[in-house]
């Protein structure tokens, strides 16, 4: 199998989120950027459908703050290559890295009768659902998103899929490579990798860097003005046993009209 695997920075959200000056988008002066969880079980389903079938893994991912220590973290896991598109990519959303990333499949002839194409579901920091149906589109491709199981016939070159619903429901699909496909959670969780490793695997492989052309890429949303949440009224803890909590709420209830 040839299998993508596409990546992309997001800020953590563990740290304090300000909004710039201009109030359309995160002061990013003091952001601190990780790999997107889902995007994260993507790469590590990736690495445990090679590890069962065989065939390569390849990561890619737009230029953003951290990446390099992500793509390298990737090749330290399993990753066979890993791809930086270089630029300025913090104004695009779902619709525009879709494009970005068809035309990098594109541009170096990845595409072949065995490729399977896997990205997060749907990253935090994302206005306009699953990239992976954009990119479907793009490439004229089956896609199918929210999924936490994949597994592989080499006989037929399909693969079948587990996807999951609102209300703890699933269901199973097949799809016939090539295909692309969102990872909600991979079938075990991301491997740990010592960082002893990722040093090793700084000085043996490298970071490969390529540039994408800009024109007709779209933009997706216009963000008018952020804001911040406003504070309102703090919750009040109801402490004691069972019946004095009820009676209290009692209270609370025939206060505000409600009983």
């Amino acid at each position: 199998m040839n299998i993508l695997v596409l990546l992309k920075m997001v800020p953590d959200v563990v740290e304090e989120l300000k909004i710039g000056d201009d109030f359309k988008s995160l002061d990013r002066d003091w952001l601190r950027f990780i790999l997107s969880e889902s995007d994260e079980h993507a790469l590590e389903q990736a690495i445990i459908l090679k590890e069962k079938y065989g065939g390569t893994v390849t990561a890619v991912a737009p230029d953003a703050p951290e990446l390099d220590d992500a793509l390298y973290s990737a090749l330290a896991k399993g990753a066979d290559r890993a791809f930086k598109i270089i630029g300025e990519w913090d104004i695009y959303r779902s619709p525009g890295l879709a494009k970005v990333f068809s035309r990098f499949i594109e541009i170096n002839n990845i595409m072949g009768e065995q490729t399977l194409i896997l990205s997060g579901s749907q990253a935090i920091d994302d206005l306009e659902g699953e990239i992976v149906y954009y990119l479907a589109e793009f490439l004229g491709l089956p896609g199918c998103c929210v999924v936490t199981s994949v597994q592989y016939n080499p006989d037929s070159n399909c693969i079948t899929l587990l996807k999951e619903f609102s209300g703890g429901l699933r269901g199973e699909f097949e799809l016939s490579l090539p295909a692309v496909i969102g990872i909600q959670a991979a079938e075990n969780p991301p491997r740990y990798i010592p960082i002893a490793k990722i040093r090793n695997i700084m000085k043996t492989q490298k970071i490969e860097e390529i540039e994408i052309p800009v024109e007709g890429i779209p933009n997706g949303l216009t963000i008018e003005k952020l804001f911040e949440p406003e504070v309102t009224d703090r919750a009040e803890i109801l402490e004691g046993t069972p019946e004095e909590v009820a009676r209290k709420l009692v209270e609370i209830f025939s206060d505000k009209g409600i009983i």
